[in-house]
């Protein structure tokens, strides 16, 4: 049975699996998406400010979207998001780290307008296998109604 909007409540959390993130995977993904040197060369990126090669935070996010859909996405009447309020990339990813996320519901708010859906905004943590947050994001997500709850 699919989630819907009244299925989420604030202060609700929700935990991923643990996904572990290799070098080659790193570069990969650079290379496609964000070919700066201390994403896609290891000889560069150790004379970086990083000191050696690091994920892009772009991958982190995608990342954060796999894992979102892995832990409650794809049991949902999702209709999409209208976008992020704002992503922090707070720590470098690197080779050999294994990622996790933590999805806080910080608010469910029903459409005045549209009494078929409604937005959740969520508050989201990446962490490292060290407990560290490497990344935050505030989105937001849309869902659709429970028509056996509608008012």
């Amino acid at each position: 049975m699919p989630l819907y909007l009244e299925d989420f409540a604030p202060g609700q959390v929700l935990e991923s699996p643990p996904r572990p993130l290799t070098k080659d995977a790193i570069i990969a993904f650079a290379r496609e998406y964000d070919p700066q040197p201390f994403h896609t060369d290891e000889t560069a990126a150790t004379h970086s400010f990083y000191g050696g090669l690091i994920a892009s935070g772009w991958q982190t996010v995608a990342i954060m979207m796999r894992l979102m859909w892995d832990t409650f996405l794809s049991n949902t009447v999702s209709l999409g998001s209208p976008g992020c309020d704002e992503i922090r990339w707070l720590k470098p990813v690197h080779p050999g780290d294994t990622l996790r996320a933590r999805f806080t519901v910080t608010e469910v708010v029903p459409s005045r307008s549209k009494p078929d859906r409604g937005i959740v905004r969520t508050f989201t943590e990446m962490l490292n296998q060290h407990g560290d947050v490497v990344m935050t994001v505030r989105g937001l997500g849309m869902f659709g109604r429970d028509p056996a709850k509608r008012t």
